[in-house]
């Protein structure tokens, strides 16, 4: 996503789209207030399909679940390795996650009704940045934690390179803050010239949350990119967790986080 400040007038006429977002967010409870409930099929992946395979066959590990909100809606911000990173930041933040997804996935059996209960919307191929972003703001605006990888496609050496404004625009718009977190090496587990997967370890590093941008003007975007994309390299930079306490034997529950 790249959209821009040009894209989204922060004065003058409101379009009537955007009047009808402005019209929801005063005739429900803001954001801050929703967090949809994980479903049944969202918690037997998490537990039967996500947790052994990340936990097991990567060696998976998390820190840093204590900075992870669990109410309300949220931006996750992400660096993007890989294809298991969707996933694998549902099951480690201990909340839905939602991401974009291809429309025509969602007319697939079984697997349409699987992504949707797992939070994923879709968004039509060809689909403009301006309509992607709108789709997006409206998951904000029901509550939910929204994944964006902030270079918007993956990366060969796993880092942020060409961080995209679309997650600061999200925040802006939706009033919401940002969650960056760190994937590491799960683009040496299945990179982009990659066709088996590798068992090296997947840790997770979840930093502090970034406060909305003031306003959608661009430099404003732009610091809180820059903000996303130094926190996310820093983490990556500490590299894998060092032995020493195990991982939990369960994926992180809203439990754990109250502790």
């Amino acid at each position: 996503m790249s959209d821009t400040d040009k894209d989204l007038p922060a004065s003058g006429p409101i379009p009537p789209r955007r009047r009808g977002l402005r019209r929801r967010r005063r005739s429900t409870e803001p954001p801050a207030l929703l967090t949809p409930r994980p479903s049944l099929t969202y918690r037997l992946i998490s537990y039967l399909l996500v947790f052994p395979v990340f936990r097991l066959l990567f060696r998976g590990r998390t820190t840093g679940n204590g900075h992870v909100p669990m109410e309300g809606a949220l931006v996750v911000v992400a660096n993007h390795g890989s294809h298991l990173d969707p996933p694998l930041l549902g099951h480690a933040l201990g909340r839905p996650v939602a991401f974009m997804a291809k429309a025509e996935l969602f007319r697939v059996p079984l697997l349409g009704p699987i992504i949707r209960a797992c939070g994923a919307y879709p968004v039509s191929r060809g689909a403009s940045d301006r309509e992607a972003i709108r789709i997006a703001t409206d998951r904000l605006l029901e509550g939910w934690a929204t994944g964006v990888f902030i270079d918007g496609t993956r990366q060969a050496d796993g880092r942020v390179n060409q961080p995209q404004p679309g997650a600061a625009l999200l925040a802006a718009r939706a009033g919401v803050p940002l969650l960056p977190v760190a994937i590491i090496n799960s683009h040496r587990a299945l990179g982009t010239r990659q066709g088996k997967p590798r068992l090296v370890p997947i840790h997770i590093r979840i930093g502090r949350i970034i406060p909305p941008p003031a306003s959608r003007r661009r430099i404003d975007l732009q610091a809180t990119t820059a903000a996303c994309q130094e926190q996310i390299n820093g983490l990556l930079d500490q590299g894998l967790l060092s032995p020493g306490k195990a991982p939990s034997a369960l994926p992180p529950t809203r439990a754990d986080h109250d502790r």
